[in-house]
C-alpha cells in the first residue's frame, strides 16, 4: 500500500518585501479583510498636516536623489544619506490643514539637537546640526481650497539647498529661519533640477575643503 505523501507546511508570505517595505495588500489579522493599505489611507490621507507634509517633502527629495530603496527610519540622526553625505530636509507651507484667517509665514526649524542614532538606540554628543546639507522645501500654494490637492503635486514646491557649514557661520545657535534668510543663502530650484543643484553644492563644498 502506497503511503500518502507527507504534506509540507504552506509558506505564508510576511507583510514585508525583501527591502523591508510593508506590502499594502497584506491583510491585517482579525480585522475582517482590512489591509495595511487601508490603514495607510485612514491615517495619512491628510498630506497637508505638518507631520505628513514633512515626510512627503523627504520623499520628494529622496526620489530626486534616488535614495528611497529602503523604508524611512523614524527619528534617525539625519533624514537622508546620499553619496556619503548627510542631508536634513525641512518643509514649510502657507496653507495648513486647519481653518486659517491668514496664510502662515514660511519658517523652518534649524535648532541644534543631540543626535539619536537609530542603529544603536542611543543619544550621542553635544547639541549640533548633524547633517552636512539642509534642503528647505516650500509648498508654494496660497489657496487653501486647492492646497489639500496640490500638496502632493511636486510642481507646487520649491527647494533650496544650503550647506550646514554656512548655516553655522551665519546663524550660529539660531533655532529658526525665515524664507527671506533662506533666499539670501540659496536660489530656488524645482524638483526637476533638484539633483543637479544638490550635486553642485556638494561639488563646491568638496572644492572648498581641498583649498
Amino acid at each position: 500500500m502506497t503511503q500518502p505523501a507527507e504534506s509540507k507546511p504552506v509558506a505564508v508570505p510576511g507583510p514585508e518585501d525583501s527591502s523591508g517595505f510593508l506590502c499594502p495588500g497584506h491583510l491585517l489579522p482579525g480585522l475582517g479583510g482590512h489591509k495595511i493599505g487601508d490603514f495607510w489611507q485612514w491615517a495619512y490621507s491628510d498630506l497637508l498636516s505638518n507631520r505628513n507634509r514633512s515626510v512627503l517633502a523627504e520623499y520628494f527629495v529622496g526620489v530626486a536623489l534616488g535614495v528611497v530603496e529602503k523604508p524611512r527610519v523614524e527619528w534617525d540622526a539625519v533624514d537622508l544619506r546620499y553619496r556619503g553625505v548627510n542631508i536634513e530636509v525641512k518643509s514649510s507651507a502657507h496653507c495648513q490643514s486647519w481653518p486659517q484667517k491668514k496664510l502662515s509665514p514660511i519658517l523652518f526649524s534649524i535648532r541644534k539637537a543631540i543626535c539619536w542614532e537609530a542603529a544603536t538606540g542611543e543619544y550621542k554628543g553635544e547639541p549640533t546640526r548633524s547633517s552636512d546639507v539642509y534642503i528647505f522645501c516650500v509648498h508654494t500654494e496660497q489657496q487653501t481650497a486647492r492646497a489639500k490637492i496640490s500638496v502632493y503635486d511636486v510642481a507646487t514646491w520649491q527647494f533650496y539647498i544650503v550647506p550646514t557649514k554656512r548655516l553655522n557661520e551665519e546663524f550660529g545657535g539660531a533655532k529658526s529661519l525665515g524664507i527671506s534668510s533662506v533666499q539670501r543663502l540659496a536660489d530656488a530650484c524645482t524638483f526637476g533640477g533638484l539633483k543637479a543643484a544638490v550635486d553642485s553644492v556638494l561639488l563646491a563644498n568638496s572644492a572648498a575643503e581641498r583649498n
